[in-house]
């Protein structure tokens, strides 16, 4: 399994980047238009923010799904009984902005958003006729204006030797929405399934980005692109001793968005929700 590292420049990066994504559900970009300086303040800021009590002053909210989620109220992937050692800040436009922390992933979150709008065209573009003839309107056309789209920063804390047994960084899952855009963290972890059922670390060179397909591209292209399973796994060595961060931003088509027949997108995002125990 080979997940391509793609440079954006390249004349052909869209064609390339839509084979990766269509092969092993991810695709790797170097050379982008995200500033490497602007993620690794982000990093800082967040990972100070995350060692002070400040943040359960934003508990978050079950119904918005903003605010802040504690390792107690982790999600516990679908399928899995026990939670994710992690937790994570979700940021939405609307949504609240802890005080104690600059606005860099404020801004972060529009710069990312206009990149991945156009790599959404690049699949669009790069689609065969019929799959193309699935979606309900052009792949871009579904992010626009919309609330859903998700800013989650994600500390993975230095492990205790306490945790659950069986308990992981992030449990084997899918994600939910259309793509996942992802600086490459501070720590590597991520690995991808491969069509073998073996677990492949997924290229994580720092200033790279890493780009997944999520379920509801996977139902809107009526299967043509997967929506693979990826985790986050436990370090060994000093790595148990360090926090890992992550930033993924999480592309949500508008609530009306046509999936498929069966579902829309609020449809479909509140029912995996429930899945996930974060919403009744």
């Amino acid at each position: 399994m080979q997940v391509q590292v793609v440079d954006y420049r390249d004349p052909d990066a869209p064609a390339r980047f839509t084979e990766s994504l269509r092969q092993t559900g991810f695709g790797v970009l170097k050379n982008h238009p995200i500033p490497q300086d602007m993620v690794e303040a982000i990093y800082r800021e967040w990972l100070a923010f995350f060692d002070t009590d400040a943040k359960t002053r934003y508990a978050f909210d079950r119904d918005k799904q903003d605010g802040f989620f504690s390792t107690a109220i982790s999600e516990t992937a679908k399928g899995h009984s026990k939670k994710d050692i992690k937790e994570y800040y979700h940021l939405y436009p609307w949504g609240r902005y802890p005080a104690e922390v600059p606005d860099t992933a404020r801004r972060y979150y529009d710069v990312a958003n206009r990149l991945a709008q156009e790599l959404l065209g690049w699949v669009q573009d790069n689609s065969p006729a019929d799959v193309r003839a699935r979606f309900s309107m052009p792949l871009p056309d579904m992010i626009e204006g919309s609330a859903k789209t998700l800013l989650r920063v994600l500390r993975y804390p230095p492990l205790t030797g306490d945790e659950e047994p069986g308990a992981i960084r992030a449990a084997a899952h899918e994600d939910i929405n259309l793509l996942t855009v992802l600086p490459a963290a501070n720590e590597p972890g991520l690995q991808v399934k491969g069509m073998d059922d073996v677990w492949y670390d997924v290229p994580c060179d720092f200033g790279t980005l890493v780009i997944n397909i999520g379920d509801m591209l996977q139902e809107a292209s009526g299967g043509y692109f997967p929506s693979t399973t990826h985790r986050v796994i436990n370090p060994t060595g000093e790595g148990r001793f360090k926090s890992r961060v992550s930033l993924p931003l999480f592309l949500h088509p508008r609530d009306e968005v046509v999936l498929s027949e069966r579902y829309t997108a609020l449809s479909y995002l509140e029912e995996r929700l429930r899945e996930l125990g974060v919403k009744m």
